[in-house]
């Protein structure tokens, strides 16, 4: 059985301008709870097929690689910002990437390593920030994934041009996120956290909820063509969501370098 690694020297301690302390602690209180599809990020398992089939599909188109195939991205390399307990960065090893993960909770990243070792995936998770990833050299990387990341930081610009600055060349940056508009807060916010209780209230600040063309303008200064926004649905009766072109509540962005 292969075992996930460790790396680039950290001692699992996370540092950063980008640490919001009180968002790093309430999903640390909550680390335990990443993988029971009945707990608390039972919404994000629900919401997981469609980010991951968008991630799939895109890499595929810029790689030229086969989304049907089994492990179509092996010798491809991606990291995961943000990572959690691992929901994304499992699947993606499964496609073949060799994969780094990083998440500033040190808790979050004991669950993941913990997930990973019982099923025998070898990736390798840091306790760390982008910051540090970069300021140690880390990457680049063909492919970059901050999903659901970027409105819990405490400088959004400066993170997510810190995260651009690790996409190799010809690679790409997928980023993820709620939108900060009347109908988010209604949905994403009010909805999610207190009437349907898919989250725990207070898990957003709708006042953090970056708009595509903001993320637009933070990678201006950087070399990298912005698309998007992509929208994420959730379509009640089917109990699903999947690509849409209503990007008001839920939406991706694709940064590509030449």
């Amino acid at each position: 059985m292969t075992e996930p690694r460790t790396g680039h020297g950290f001692a699992d301690q996370a540092r950063g301008a980008s640490i919001d302390p009180a968002d790093v602690a309430r999903f640390s209180a909550q680390a335990a709870e990443w993988w029971d599809t009945k707990g608390p990020f039972a919404p994000l398992h629900r919401f997981n097929p469609a980010r991951l089939a968008f991630t799939r599909d895109e890499a595929a188109a810029r790689f030229g690689r086969d989304p049907k195939r089994i492990r179509t991205f092996e010798g491809l390399s991606l990291i995961d910002i943000g990572c959690g307990g691992g929901l994304i960065a499992e699947p993606m090893r499964r496609l073949g990437f060799t994969v780094t993960a990083v998440d500033a909770s040190s808790e979050n990243i004991g669950t993941a390593r913990a997930h990973a070792a019982e099923q025998g995936l070898d990736i390798t998770y840091v306790a760390a920030t982008v910051e540090q990833m970069e300021a140690h050299g880390a990457g680049p990387y063909d492919v970059v994934l901050v999903l659901e990341i970027i409105e819990h930081v405490a400088d959004p610009e400066a993170f997510i041009r810190a995260c651009s600055r690790l996409v190799a060349p010809g690679g790409m940056m997928i980023v993820a996120s709620l939108n900060r508009t009347l109908k988010s807060l209604a949905l994403g916010k009010i909805a999610a956290e207190y009437i349907l209780r898919w989250v725990p209230a207070g898990t957003h600040d709708w006042r953090q909820f970056p708009k595509p063309d903001e993320i637009r303008q933070m990678l201006a200064a950087e070399p990298v063509t912005v698309s998007g926004p992509f929208g994420l649905a959730y379509n009640p009766l089917a109990d699903r969501w999947s690509e849409s072109d209503d990007a008001d509540v839920n939406f991706l962005m694709v940064a590509t370098r030449d």
